[in-house]
């Protein structure tokens, strides 16, 4: 594993050091006859037929519940003859698709999860490691079908889920309904640059010690097309040790420990089979290149075969249990009571198979209950067992099982909640009580009435902080906030604490210099809205100076963290490689700095007019990382103007590269002088060199465009500053300007 300065922890590293696309595959690649769909989506309309007004958490709250479990309960034990339940019960089945709904999240960017039922949409609905989960949802569609819009696909996944553990007598934390489904495939999300399947002839693993390469950038899976690693094991090597190592790797991109990723594994694996009857190529295609009139199913026989057992999905067959549909303890009975040996599937996959296992811990048949079979291990598995510290973990939940049960309920519900960001964001009436750490709670905050605001925006400006100093800790307070987990923002005021106070974007000397004044002039008001006004109040400076008479709206009411309740570790994924708005680039990247700001600007939920406005704003006010002069393209610095653009799109320069070695810093020249004129990076260019960013540049340099610039950047400000505010249902946005 590399340490946590390398790539390793980069969220845009590459493995292999070579430049890469953003997105990497699109599923246009993968699928180069789709029907193109999204060309009804362009310049602002909306995929979504539920339209703007529909209110999800107000739908859900009138939701009968109790009779949607009861249904779910039913389900489980209802086998059709079109796709019949292993062993009766589709308990297995179900848990396999929440987990594989929930188990795509990687707290690096904290994209994928099961936050809006992604799982219905290419890629992942035909990915390999989710084949034959496409049958699941269509079990299920005649329940969403029932209670229609109080109840979204992305939370029936999970509650599902929930019911076949409980269905089964398995321990259950709790459940938190609030994800709202999303109506096309999420295309912000880099699933990888390799252009085959994991299963294919030239697949390689993505981690490969002895070629020095660990999971790329924000990646949390060892392959194309799997949740998390290769059940064989490495790049199909079955090597416990070194699915071990992978596995810690994947399980720690999902901000798993050991102990979890064993609960996990084990929990997981105590109910169900897998499914492996037949070689892989006697099998139609995935759903999403089967002809039209398979409905979006895939991964078919022939029809008369259905209901007789010849399935095949991950190619290894078998049981983990003797007993399938039930929790308790025998997957460790059996993982430490016997021997395995390695095997090949019917479908030719390498498995582990106890030696001379006893009758009664022979499995039943999944289509005939007076038959015995062996049970298996996969791989994966065996690591628990020949890993020192996964085994030590196992061993203890062999001889405890409160404690697996425990564990097991807490991870699976961490599994499933993860990327659903702060509590406040939970419904429904099987919300937990307690508060766990990895929610990032935030005390309540409030706006106490003795706080003269008006006197701490005077104090502020008489401080001797400068403008620079006040927006970038504002901005370097809100723009942790990510879209894709909720997690970040101002509120909490974190970036007081360990690890962001050190974090090299946040410039850490300056930074304390700053935060000390604030808390010196706070009062009462929490260090959360004290930074945030801060920074509002500067703004308003700022463009007073530049001759417009701004109000930037602020609503107080938040809290400020603690550290003994700030999860560190898994902050310290979040830490920022590149900030655009901020020009900077801790090293260089195998991705191009300009694609980084989008991906800045996209976690953050911006459009690209709003990206734009922003950051010329920040150049302007001398926001950027080390106070650099690159992009400043201003001799007004500290005043919110509109000059950035206008000097950007100015035809009387020119730019020239600075160092051929490198294309990361060019120089602006006088086209008859050749006297230089400014500096600027491929961030800053970027907006004279994209056509389309060029045209939303170019607005805001037009004469007469200078008040609804600075419009334009006071709104974008403000819901950046917002963007966590899940207590505010009216986040205001507006301001008001005069000239």
């Amino acid at each position: 594993m590399a340490d946590e300065n390398s790539l390793e922890r980069c969220p845009m590293g590459g493995g292999e050091g070579k430049s890469r696309s953003l997105l990497g595959r699109a599923n246009k690649d993968w699928w180069p006859d789709a029907l193109p769909v999204d060309i009804l989506h362009q310049h602002g309309v909306s995929p979504d037929p539920m339209g703007a007004e529909y209110d999800y958490a107000e739908a859900f709250s009138a939701l009968d519940y109790a009779a949607l479990k009861a249904d779910l309960t039913k389900l489980m034990t209802d086998s059709k003859p079109w796709w019949p339940a292993d062993y009766g019960h589709y308990g297995p089945f179900m848990i396999r698709m929440a987990w594989h709904a929930a188990g795509t999240y990687r707290v690096v960017d904290g994209r994928g999860g099961a936050s809006s039922g992604q799982q219905r949409f290419e890629p992942l609905n035909s990915w390999p490691d989710n084949g034959n989960l496409d049958k699941a949802r269509r079990l299920l569609w005649p329940i969403k079908k029932k209670y229609g819009k109080h109840i979204s696909w992305a939370d029936l996944f999970i509650l599902a889920g929930n019911v076949a553990i409980e269905s089964m007598g398995g321990p259950i934390f709790g459940f938190a309904g609030g994800r709202k489904d999303v109506y096309q495939s999420e295309g912000d999300t880099y699933w990888g640059s390799e252009e085959v399947w994991v299963g294919h002839a030239n697949h390689k693993t993505r981690i490969r010690p002895e070629e020095q390469l660990d999971l790329e950038g924000p990646l949390a899976a060892d392959s194309m097309g799997l949740i998390y690693v290769n059940p064989e094991g490495p790049g199909g090597n079955p090597d416990p040790l070194g699915s071990a190592r992978d596995m810690r790797a994947t399980f720690l991109r999902m901000a798993m420990n050991s102990e979890e990723t064993v609960a996990l594994t084990a929990g997981g694996h105590a109910f169900g089979k897998a499914h492996g009857a037949k070689p892989s190529e006697s099998f139609s295609k995935a759903p999403a290149s089967e002809a039209v009139h398979m409905q979006g199913l895939g991964w078919l026989t022939d029809s008369e075969e259905i209901g007789k057992g010849h399935i095949t999905t991950s190619g290894i067959e078998g049981a983990w249990t003797p007993n399938p549909t039930q929790w308790g303890g025998d997957y460790f009975r059996l993982l430490f009571k016997y021997d395995y040996e390695l095997v090949r599937s019917p479908a030719g996959a390498q498995q582990w198979q106890p030696i001379n296992p006893d009758p009664e811990d022979m499995a039943p048949d999944a289509r005939d209950p007076n038959k015995r079979v062996p049970t298996m291990m996969t791989t994966a598995d065996m690591a628990l067992k020949m890993d020192p510290e996964f085994r030590a973990i196992s061993e203890r939940f062999r001889d405890d099982q409160a404690a697996l049960d425990n564990a097991f309920a807490r991870a699976w519900f961490k599994l499933t909640h993860r990327d659903m960001g702060p509590k406040i964001r939970y419904l429904g009436p099987e919300v937990p009580e307690e508060t766990l750490i990895w929610q990032d709670p935030v005390p309540e905050g409030t706006v106490p009435p003795d706080v003269d605001i008006a006197a701490f925006k005077k104090e502020v400006l008489a401080s001797g902080l400068s403008i620079g100093q006040l927006v970038k800790t504002a901005w370097a307070s809100a723009s942790t906030y990510r879209k894709s987990d909720h997690r970040g923002g101002a509120n909490g005021a974190r970036i007081a604490l360990e690890p962001q106070k050190n974090w090299a974007v946040n410039e850490p000397a300056e930074l304390a210099t700053v935060l000390a004044k604030l808390n010196e002039l706070r009062g009462a008001m929490s260090l959360a809205d004290a930074i945030v006004l801060a920074g509002s109040t500067a703004i308003e400076k700022a463009a007073k100076d530049a001759g417009f008479d701004v109000t930037v709206p602020f609503t107080g009411g938040r809290g400020d963290a603690t550290q003994e309740w700030t999860d560190v570790e898994s902050f310290v994924w979040m830490e920022p490689q590149a900030d655009g708005f901020r020009n900077y680039l801790k090293t260089r990247q195998p991705v191009k700095t300009e694609e980084l700001l989008l991906d800045k600007a996209s976690l953050l939920g911006l459009s690209a007019p709003e990206m734009t406005v922003l950051l010329g704003g920040l150049r302007v006010l001398g926001a950027n990382h080390g106070d650099k002069p690159e992009g400043v393209l201003t001799t007004r610095k500290g005043q919110l103007t509109n000059d950035f653009f206008v000097n950007l799109l100015d035809n009387d320069t020119f730019w020239k590269l600075i160092d051929t070695s490198s294309d990361e810093e060019f120089v602006g020249l006088d086209r008859g002088g050749q006297q230089e004129r400014w500096r600027a990076t491929r961030t800053d260019l970027i907006f004279g060199s994209n056509s389309q960013l060029r045209a939303t540049a170019e607005v805001y340099a037009e004469n007469g465009n200078e008040g609804k610039f600075v419009r334009d950047f006071v709104k974008a400000w403000v819901k950046v500053m917002n963007a966590d505010r899940f207590d505010v249902t009216d986040k205001p946005v507006s301001s008001n300007i005069a000239t």
